[in-house]
């Protein structure tokens, strides 16, 4: 949805894991029969050429803090909030709270914790970095499905928390903003979840909020290629850093409810019960885009999303993370949707072209309206003794 439609790999199985994240040996037992496992001791890698928080398998719970640059904040400045942010962050991701840390127990477990910080356009033009920006980098084209709001658009820093547990998002996307609070003041915040771990089997699909199969034919993690940049002429900072891009779709449940199966199904091109294409076969079988039924019209509708999300070039893929938000389930008009985050190496090449031809023409579109929108540049990884982003600060 909104996108080149591509789920994550598997997420990493959750059985025979013990407090301190490793397998346990074959026989021990890890828990009571029957009793919930413990996940809250689980970290992830913060250090290394990529950020966490991108081909990370997908928490279940996710926070996106985007900010704005206060008045006077420069180079300098925001190097030193840098320092600050990397700090934080190691500490939180290893299950240990920030040095001015007033709450100090609620970091205690960290539940597979990540954060992903990025630079909007607007930062390096507030900052007089404007020679340091790459020239990608911009907020999307006008697209005529939009009807953006500016409570859920632009920024010049984003903040993606994610983690298995909502108290841990809450608490370590607070700090950080509160780390902060000199440097930058907050735009906007969008909330997002997804299947908690051990909810569904490992590896299967995320299901949006129109219960579809929402990423069938994501990067699976092997085409690295498509997702970090390494380009030799982009600047170092950026070399294994990549391009972010958040959507935020409000989805038309309360229409939706009103449109039959069958229909669902060609607005889609795909089988809702297990995501198979409707020329056949399963989730992950190609589809067969010349196929016609017995009437002699496409199998797969000549608006169907599936087929509006593909192009020709197998390199103008996306890996996709999203997320549902839910802010009146119930209500009427319901306000549910899709935070739809991707990253891509090149965006002008894998993302706008697909875009386009979603908001030309998608069946999807009479249910969807895009309201907010954001691009940022996500820096590379760091490695110890580094700050984040240090070579475009230092």
């Amino acid at each position: 949805m909104g996108g080149g439609g591509l789920a994550l790999g598997a997420v990493a199985s959750w059985a025979g894991l013990r407090l301190d994240g490793g397998a346990a040996p074959a026989g021990e037992a890890t828990a009571s029969p029957g009793a919930p496992a413990y996940l809250g001791a689980l970290t992830e890698p913060w250090q290394g050429d990529h950020q966490a928080g991108i081909t990370t398998a997908p928490q279940g719970f996710m926070s996106l803090t985007a900010f704005d640059l206060r008045d006077g904040v420069d180079r300098v400045r925001l190097g030193r909030l840098m320092r600050i942010w990397t700090d934080d962050i190691s500490r939180l991701a290893e299950g240990r709270p920030g040095l001015t840390d007033t709450e100090p127990e609620l970091a205690a477990h960290p539940a597979r914790l990540t954060v992903t910080v990025g630079f909007g356009p607007g930062m390096f033009d507030k900052a007089g970095m404007a020679a340091d920006k790459p020239a990608w980098l911009a907020q999307l084209p006008s697209y005529p499905i939009d009807r953006l709001e500016s409570q859920w658009s632009e920024g010049d820093v984003v903040l993606q928390v994610a983690a298995e547990d909502p108290s841990t998002v809450a608490h370590a996307a607070r700090y950080l903003a509160k780390s902060a609070g000199d440097f930058l003041a907050v735009r906007w915040v969008q909330h997002g979840f997804r299947n908690a771990a051990g909810q569904v089997p490992d590896g299967m699909t995320f299901r949006n909020a129109f219960g579809q199969l929402d990423g069938s034919s994501n990067l699976q993690g092997e085409e690295e290629a498509l997702v970090f940049i390494a380009d030799a002429a982009a600047p170092a900072w950026l070399r294994g850093g990549t391009s972010m891009v958040v959507r935020r779709i409000h989805m038309d449940l309360d229409r939706w409810d009103e449109v039959d199966r069958p229909t669902r199904e060609v607005t889609i091109g795909r089988r809702l019960a297990d995501g198979a294409p409707l020329t056949g076969g399963d989730e992950h079988t190609p589809p067969d885009l010349d196929a016609v039924n017995a009437l002699g019209f496409p199998a797969i509708d000549a608006a169907a999303h599936i087929r509006r999300a593909r192009t020709p070039d197998p390199t103008q893929r996306i890996l996709r993370r999203p997320y549902t938000y839910e802010a009146s389930p119930a209500g009427v008009p319901s306000d549910t949707g899709l935070v739809f985050i991707t990253f891509q190496a090149d965006l002008p090449h894998q993302y706008l072209p697909v875009q386009a031809r979603l908001a030309e023409l998608d069946l999807l579109n009479t249910w969807t309206t895009p309201i907010g929108s954001a691009v940022f540049a996500i820096p590379r990884g760091i490695r110890a003794g580094e700050y984040l982003a240090q070579d475009l600060f230092a």
